[in-house]
Formats: structure tokens, C-alpha cells, sequence
């Protein structure tokens, strides 16, 4: 019985770390879309499934990079610290100039997107100690 279960476990992992990669590649796509979030779940999925699919996305040419970056220094990269704030910026000004919501929920928005943009601005752009 234990035995199943972990197989299960696996696949359950497997399943959603294939989930995660295409919801990635969607959001390379779609602008509000992050598409590095769901890399680092799915590598997470992954290294929990298959040691062979966990490499083979760590090594893929497009998609590798971002997440290699942040497991190995946690590092967010210079356009994409950009690209995350104009996008969060344009996300958030939607509900709080053309719709109406209640001010809590305006307030709600502001908080969290800034401390979501101030925890992307204080990781590092490059790693520490690159290696030469």
C-alpha cells in the first residue's frame, strides 16, 4: 500500500510539474501571464518526480535560464524586474481607475503589489559570486 502511494505521489508531481510548463509557455505569450513563477513550480514538481525532466527543463535553452538563475543564486534578472513591474503596474491600474471597487480592495491591491515588487527589486540581478 505505501508503495502505491508513492507512486501516485509521483505521477501527481509529474502531472502538475507538465502543468506548470505550459502555463509558463503561456505566459510568455500573455501579458499578465508571469511565466518564471510556473518554471520554478514546475522544476519544484519535477525534482520531486523525474530526475530526467528536472534536467531536461534546467537545460532547456528558453526556459532554463530563468529558473537555473534562481535555484542556484536567487537571482531575478534585470528585464525581468522591469517586465514584472510594468506589467503588475498595468494589472493594478485596471481595477483601481476604470472599474469601481470598494476602497478596501483598491487598498488590498496596492499592498500587495508592492510588497510583491519590492521583494522582486531587493533579489539580486546578477549573482554575487559569479563564477570566472
Amino acid at each position: 500500500m505505501r508503495r502505491l502511494s508513492i507512486v501516485m505521489r509521483r505521477a501527481l508531481f509529474f502531472a502538475a510539474g507538465w502543468l506548470f510548463v505550459v502555463i509558463g509557455i503561456i505566459g510568455i505569450f500573455l501579458p499578465l501571464l508571469p511565466t518564471t513563477p510556473f518554471l520554478l513550480l514546475a522544476a519544484w514538481c519535477f525534482s520531486k518526480s523525474s530526475k530526467r525532466f528536472h534536467r531536461w527543463l534546467l537545460n532547456h535553452p528558453r526556459l532554463g535560464p530563468p529558473v537555473r538563475d534562481w535555484q542556484g543564486h536567487g537571482v531575478i534578472g534585470p528585464s525581468a524586474k522591469i517586465m514584472a513591474t510594468v506589467m503588475m503596474g498595468l494589472a493594478i491600474l485596471f481595477p483601481l481607475l476604470l472599474i469601481k471597487v470598494p476602497d478596501w480592495a483598491k487598498w488590498t491591491t496596492v499592498v500587495t503589489t508592492t510588497c510583491v515588487m519590492t521583494f522582486i527589486w531587493t533579489r539580486p540581478s546578477r549573482p554575487v559570486n559569479p563564477k570566472i
